[in-house]
């Protein structure tokens, strides 16, 4: 029952919420936030459980899926599409599936998230494996979308995460991994874009973000694997080579041509004074880590 869960309990702190001035809402919901961070510090150990199912997905050829309904699934499909000009990967390799699909990512589709046969359908269109990792995203922990989604990924082997923000929830007994951050009753009582949502968009960038790494997407904190689609991430193409091999603008700019703009392999021809096709065979051999192919 919603009355349960704390993220649907009042908040003692702003029961005179209409009449407190806006400053005194904006420090209130700033107070609030800063108690995020603490609530997902409680729960790195699963989260730190879920990074490592996802870099085994990514090493057989998996996928990483998000599955949520509302914010939780927009969230979801913001972090995958962040994955592509950041660590230059197929749409493919990291997706997002929303109840209701990419139309309620702007408008509101009433009902889709109690429907729980939808998910699986959605799930073998895009022919889910045992090698992929599910991500069923629930602020209420309750959501029958996301239930339905971890249901049939368990049933053909694939990896399953839950990620909550109400304690003992109900999307957790559908996980291998349940990670359940209880932010608490919202300053808006049941918003849960607001504590909740900070706290997905938190987790979901850790467990992208170090995945990504783990398969040698970084060279210590650069990203050397970031897709030049436009002027702005040529420029930091460039300025990532130089961080990484001290050389000067010119230079950079003249490797990563003779790179054809492959940031990782213009940093191994600098470094070990190679040919193009030299550092991408020691790219290769090292499974695309630079520190190794080093």
């Amino acid at each position: 029952m919603l009355e349960n869960l704390s993220t649907e309990k009042r908040n003692d702190d702003t029961m005179k919420l209409d009449e407190m001035s806006t400053l005194e809402i904006l420090e209130t919901m700033n107070r609030e936030d800063q108690t995020v961070p603490g609530a997902i510090a409680k729960e790195m150990d699963r989260i730190e459980q879920a990074v490592q199912a996802v870099i085994k997905s990514f090493q057989a050829g998996g996928r990483l899926i998000y599955v949520g309904a509302g914010t939780s699934g927009r969230l979801g499909i913001l972090d995958a599409v962040e994955c592509v000009p950041t660590f230059g990967v197929s749409p493919n390799v990291v997706q997002g599936l929303l109840a209701g699909g990419m139309e309620a990512f702007t408008m509101a589709q009433e009902g889709v998230e109690d429907n729980p046969a939808l998910a699986k359908e959605e799930l073998k269109k895009i022919a889910l494996t045992e090698k992929d990792t599910v991500v069923g995203i629930a602020a209420s922990g309750r959501t029958p979308y996301v239930i339905g989604a971890l249901e049939y990924a368990s049933e053909i082997g694939a990896k399953t995460v839950a990620i909550s923000c109400n304690t003992e929830s109900e999307i957790s007994r559908y996980a291998q991994i349940a990670i359940e951050i209880e932010t608490g009753p919202e300053v808006l009582t049941g918003s849960t874009r607001l504590k909740a949502g900070t706290a997905q968009k938190l987790v979901l960038n850790m467990i992208s973000t170090a995945s990504m790494i783990g398969v040698g997407k970084a060279y210590g904190n650069l990203m050397v694997d970031v897709q030049a689609t436009n002027k702005k991430l040529i420029e930091r193409s460039k300025r990532i080579i130089m961080d990484a091999t001290q050389v000067d603008y010119e230079t950079a700019e003249r490797f990563y041509e003779k790179a054809d703009r492959h940031v990782k392999t213009a940093i191994v021809m600098i470094l070990l004074d190679c040919s193009k096709g030299e550092a991408a065979e020691k790219l290769e051999t090292a499974g695309g880590f630079v520190r190794k192919a080093l």
